[in-house]
């Protein structure tokens, strides 16, 4: 699978295992299948899993898309 995304692109990411709410972050890494992804706005209630994470998560590609420039 060819990947679109590149290392310091904004996505939004779907929810998954503990996180009850979309969020936003960063590529920081791109994998076959999926990419590490550093979380930089979530919903509160999301606050505890978040820290557990360590502010970064794994993400499949098919889970995420580009946040437009604004």
């Amino acid at each position: 699978m060819e990947s679109n995304f590149n290392i310091g692109e904004k996505v939004k990411c779907k929810k998954f295992g503990a996180l009850s709410h979309d969020f936003v972050g960063t590529v920081e890494k791109v994998y076959e299948n999926s990419a590490m992804v550093a979380i930089l706005e979530h919903d509160a209630a999301d606050e505890v899993a978040v820290g557990d994470f360590h502010n970064r998560v794994i993400v499949r590609l098919k889970d995420m898309k580009k946040v437009s420039a604004k």
